[in-house]
């Protein structure tokens, strides 16, 4: 921790606590990182589906333990993004990289070391059979991720996410509030439940949880907009990896065209090289 990294940490709480609401895009690398810092973002997040898919790796949520990024290489990632800007970076932590309370208190550790101000844990097993952790365990594991911080002395933005509408059971917006509330009790700053975009089920999150509320967009295509979200009461909006999903989108299609018809017109849409030089070269 330097003291650039905590003031930075300190803006970052403070947006949290505020009233209004902010934008915080995810980068998956620095190169992304400073794009989107470059159009003018002063908080980004990172994407740990964008990190594994640029590392060839599927997103945790979907996939086998065995398949996912190790938390050495993702927080290497993370550092990484944390050292090319100058903004706060919030990490994607996934569900700590380990069950225990232990676990997930030495992963916010490595990611304060790495740079980042805040970061959120997750509640998702990753066990087809069993998707969410019980809520003692699950309440424990972020008392310990908030003991960590404290004792770090740097007001690092906890964020505890419930996977309750991502596991494929029908319904669930009682759990998602009940598990969220209960996350805010144990020192969670933030709270977390993707799945949740349509304005009827933001509404009541915003009505229901005790502490501010991160939705995230770009997912599925909504058309709700940030002006929406803001006036519904929603403190922070992100993007996931949707971003990152995006660019591959593009990058397919480009293969596509290249193959199929070995034409080259996806170049018509470039920024030119000497912008992304320009952009590339400095700390934004």
């Amino acid at each position: 921790m330097n003291d650039l990294q905590q003031r930075a940490a300190e803006r970052f709480l403070a947006r949290h606590k505020e009233s209004g609401c902010f934008l915080m895009p995810n980068a998956w690398d620095p190169g992304s990182a400073k794009m989107l810092v470059a159009a003018g973002f002063d908080a980004i997040g990172t994407t740990s589906a964008g990190i594994a898919f640029s590392q060839g790796k599927p997103d945790n949520i979907f996939c086998a333990r065995d398949a996912r990024v190790e938390r050495d290489i993702m927080l290497a990632e993370i550092a990484a993004i944390c050292q090319s800007v100058s903004v706060p970076v919030n990490a994607d932590l996934e569900a700590g990289f380990g069950d225990s309370p232990e676990s997930v208190a030495e992963t916010i550790k490595l990611a304060i070391k790495s740079g980042a101000v805040g970061g959120n844990i997750e509640d998702y097993t990753g066990i087809k059979e069993r998707p969410l952790y019980d809520r003692a365990l699950a309440f424990e594991r972020i008392a310990a991720a908030r003991r960590a911080i404290d004792e770090s002395g740097i007001p690092f933005v906890l964020v505890a996410r419930t996977d309750r509408f991502n596991i494929g059971v029908p319904g669930g917006l009682g759990e998602a509030i009940e598990r969220a509330n209960l996350y805010r009790e144990a020192g969670a700053d933030c709270l977390f439940a993707p799945g949740a975009s349509d304005t009827a089920t933001v509404r009541e999150l915003v009505r229901e949880l005790t502490g501010p509320l991160n939705v995230v967009m770009g997912l599925s295509g909504t058309d709700v907009s940030f002006a929406q979200l803001h006036d519904l009461g929603v403190r922070r909006v992100s993007i996931g990896g949707s971003l990152a999903r995006s660019l591959y989108f593009h990058l397919r299609a480009a293969a596509q065209e290249m193959i199929e018809h070995g034409t080259f017109s996806y170049g018509n849409n470039q920024i030119p090289q000497s912008e992304l030089n320009q952009i590339f070269e400095s700390k934004l």
